[in-house]
């Protein structure tokens, strides 16, 4: 396998865990509604095996996703795992038969879960685990410190390297780090969706990677057609456009982008070289006023 430089540059989270900005997530290898297996297993891993060759070393997944078909799609396509390769993987939910996501925070739901991923991804330990505490796109109040002091026992016990978390505010964020190191913060954020705009620049002065979901999601008609504008005079696409923006807005920024098309995931891996000129830039940074 001929491994390509990283797209994006790297960003090193801590002393042996350094990944590139452009990542991969594998929710989207999942079947419809990120629930059963996906139409077709093959294009699945041969989507895994392309992300790799093009030089990305950190994919998120989760056992969750499936329920536990991505992990064991990425076992099939990538184990043994190459050296420089990172997975990460989050806890805090599950699937009902419905496909609803309901919470599991409790001390016996998630140490289930961290065997678990380590099972159908073959691991003997996980590079990150991050903590899902809030819904989907936004923080719920509340402490986080009883689910987390769970995860870091699991460190301790050397089943987990690294800690993070996701769907949070700053200040569980600071509860978190007061019980153990957080690695990465995983949090809805965009060019149109900036409540994490200050959130970003603190962990950015930390050394903390931010890892945004939901690049193009949530835009009003009147973002998106700005989007649409921008990224037709540069002749791309508006995925692209939002993805080079992120990069751009910080260098802690990790980016997850996920899909289940050989081409697209080309495209995603494009945006990371996609220069933003100054005009469009502004352009795009006023989205959100």
């Amino acid at each position: 396998m001929t491994v390509q430089s990283p797209p994006g540059g790297t960003f090193t989270m801590a002393k042996d865990l350094t990944v590139t900005r452009m990542g991969y997530g594998a929710m989207q290898l999942a079947g419809p509604h990120v629930f059963g297996p996906p139409a077709d297993r093959d294009a699945a891993v041969a989507v895994l095996r392309e992300a790799v060759e093009r030089g990305i070393t950190h994919i998120d997944t989760s056992d969750f996703y499936g329920p536990y078909v991505t992990n064991q799609i990425i076992k099939e396509a990538l184990h043994p795992y190459p050296a420089g390769l990172h997975l990460v993987t989050k806890v805090g939910a599950l699937r009902d038969a419905e496909g609803g996501w309901p919470k599991a925070l409790s001390r016996d739901e998630l140490r289930q879960a961290v065997h678990s991923n380590l099972e159908n991804l073959g691991l003997d330990a996980l590079d990150v685990v991050n903590l899902r505490v809030g819904g989907l796109d936004a923080p719920e109040p509340g402490s986080l410190a009883e689910p987390f002091t769970v995860l870091a026992e699991l460190q301790q016990e050397g089943l987990i390297r690294h800690l993070g978390v996701s769907n949070v505010s700053a200040e569980q964020i600071k509860e978190a780090q007061s019980i153990a190191p957080v690695v990465c913060v995983q949090n809805f954020y965009n060019l149109a969706n900036r409540a994490d705009d200050a959130l970003i620049d603190s962990l950015a002065e930390q050394g903390i990677a931010y890892v945004p979901y939901f690049p193009i999601g949530g835009f009003s008609p009147l973002q998106s057609d700005t989007l649409h504008a921008v990224a037709g005079r540069l002749e791309t696409t508006s995925v692209a456009v939002a993805l080079a923006w992120l990069l751009r807005r910080s260098p802690n920024i990790l980016l997850i982008p996920g899909t289940s098309s050989v081409a697209h995931l080309r495209d995603n891996i494009a945006a990371a070289a996609l220069v933003l000129p100054e005009k469009e830039l502004a352009e795009l940074n006023g989205i959100a006023v």
